[in-house]
């Protein structure tokens, strides 16, 4: 019996629909309203960039400028320590053959994306209280590299399954040794998953709220907890401003990792 399309049965487009309005009419409403160029978040008062300048030049600027610096070199960071430890974890678990308690090792490698993340935000706090560590911006550090290796990974391994072990193979038949295999051979044929991984778990980062809130600390802000500090106080269009341009490079980088990790599926 030939299998049908979901899209034939009764009612999915419909379905599909209605989940879409639920998920993304709320931000088309924030995009909207934050070129609003009334004060009110209900009224509308014409087209204005004055919100956006607001976020730049305003009175809450200083606070703003100082947690998007935290947010990007804790991203940048995270990212590149998590990057490296998810492609050796994919080396080990798809080049170095079968070993004992391998399935372990990927459970471990995903769980982060299986445990609800408050769950995973109070056991870090327990953890980091448990050993002493005052938390502060270290602490950000550590969580958001624990918890941005498992995103990093699937687009590395995915990568890496594609490639022949041939390629490999020929580099050392050449005398190459293991590293120049690596570097010279494996690593450049692995590039779009890296970087996919990569810009992935950089995003991740970014945007974390949960865990951020839970083990920054006093003093400590983020541009996630910054907002929400913001939003507590009531909501203003600034505010909108802010949403808009972290949902615009959420959107950029997540395309961005698509691309490349579709091309890279494409290529050899």
């Amino acid at each position: 019996m030939a299998l049908r399309s979901v899209r034939h049965y009764p009612g999915f487009f419909s379905i599909a629909m209605l989940c879409l309005i639920i998920l993304y009419a709320p931000l088309i409403v924030v995009m909207v309203y934050s070129f609003n160029d009334s004060p009110s978040i209900t009224n509308w008062g014409g087209l204005s960039l004055r919100w956006y300048f607001d976020v730049f030049t305003g009175p809450e600027a200083p606070r703003f400028r100082a947690a998007a610096w935290n947010s990007l070199t804790i991203a940048v960071l995270a990212a590149t320590i998590a990057t490296a430890i998810a492609t050796a974890a994919a080396l080990a678990m798809l080049r170095a053959g079968k070993f004992k308690g391998r399935s372990l090792t990927f459970a471990l490698i995903n769980l982060p994306l299986m445990v609800p993340e408050i769950v995973i935000a109070v056991a870090t706090l327990i953890f980091f209280t448990m050993i002493g560590f005052t938390t502060g911006y270290l602490t950000i550090l550590i969580a958001h590299i624990t918890f941005c290796i498992p995103f990093a990974y699937l687009p590395i391994a995915a990568r890496l399954q594609g490639i022949d072990g041939s390629y490999e193979a020929a580099a050392r038949d050449l005398y190459a040794t293991r590293a120049q295999s690596f570097f010279l051979v494996l690593l450049p044929l692995m590039a779009p998953g890296v970087i996919s991984g990569y810009l992935l778990a950089f995003i991740i980062s970014l945007d974390d709220f949960i865990i951020t809130n839970f083990v920054k600390g006093a003093g400590m802000e983020t541009l996630p907890t910054a907002i929400f500090g913001s939003v507590k106080q009531g909501i203003k269009p600034n505010i909108m401003a802010i949403s808009t341009l972290m949902l615009g490079v959420s959107i950029l980088f997540v395309t961005l990792s698509y691309l490349i990790n579709r091309k890279g599926r494409q290529s050899p």
